[in-house]
């Protein structure tokens, strides 16, 4: 039988506007060391702030994320990301997670493939602690794009796997507000168009990738053949792939064995 406590919990989430306030007050009660501290965090998530900052992780390709205060939430989207990155990996080989976040897509890569190298990197500092914890933490890296990455992987990653922001600046404020006012614009902006840290990482991507590696963008449907566009600039031959049910959609460009 449910508690009373319980339900009063479901009751204000509910009174809040969350549509899953059943499962929320579950995460929440399970989460919470004490009725006080329960209380707390049914404030916090009724104020606005994202559920998995509230709990302090999120669930992405089955594994559990430490997500901090402020930082990206990852998106049920980007698991395509990770699944994409994850069947062109192989066992043994190099792989990068740019503008990483917490870490989601390279936890996921080290978790499905054998003896990967993999390596993250991100700007935003909260973000790098999480991946820290996520990841493997003297592989994680603060610092814009490539910059931090350790020099020796230039003409080594295999699989380069990137959920740079893609908002364009003006449509940041249509966003739900558990995105727009409790995660980092840094995260989110992607400039006037949404594309310019995409097309930062296309230009910069063939002296990163292996003959034959792969770079993998989260794009939008709407936004894929300006993607698609900074690859072929870059000389990758693309493909675009598209997950309905998760309204995910992943560029795929790959470096030509010979050049």
């Amino acid at each position: 039988m449910t508690s009373p406590s319980l339900v009063a919990v479901v009751d204000r989430l509910r009174a809040a506007g969350c549509v899953f306030a059943e499962d929320e007050a579950k995460l929440l009660a399970g989460a919470a060391s004490s009725p006080a501290e329960l209380a707390a965090m049914v404030e916090r998530r009724v104020a606005g702030l994202p559920l998995e900052q509230v709990v302090g992780w999120a669930e992405f390709c089955g594994l559990r994320l430490v997500v901090e205060p402020g930082v990206f939430v990852p998106r049920r989207r980007t698991e395509f990301l990770a699944e994409q990155a994850i069947a062109l990996a192989r066992p043994g080989a190099v792989a990068v997670d740019l503008c990483c976040g917490v870490g989601a897509v390279a936890a996921a890569l080290v978790d499905a493939v054998e003896r990967m190298e993999v390596y993250a990197a991100d700007l935003d500092p909260a973000a790098v602690r999480c991946a820290r914890r996520n990841v493997a933490a003297d592989r994680v890296f603060e610092g814009d794009l490539y910059e931090p990455l350790p020099g020796g992987l230039q003409g080594r990653v295999d699989v380069l796997a990137v959920n740079a922001p893609y908002v364009p600046t003006g449509e940041i404020r249509l966003m739900p507000p558990e995105a727009r006012d409790h995660e980092h614009h840094v995260a989110l902006d992607g400039g006037p168009d949404g594309l310019d840290v995409q097309r930062r990482v296309a230009a910069a991507a063939p002296r990163w990738l292996a003959p034959g590696g792969h770079l993998l963008i989260e794009t939008s449907e709407r936004q894929a053949p300006l993607t698609v566009a900074a690859f072929e600039r870059s000389g990758l031959t693309t493909q675009v792939l598209h997950l309905e049910d998760l309204g995910a959609t992943v560029a795929v460009g790959t470096l030509p064995v010979h050049r």
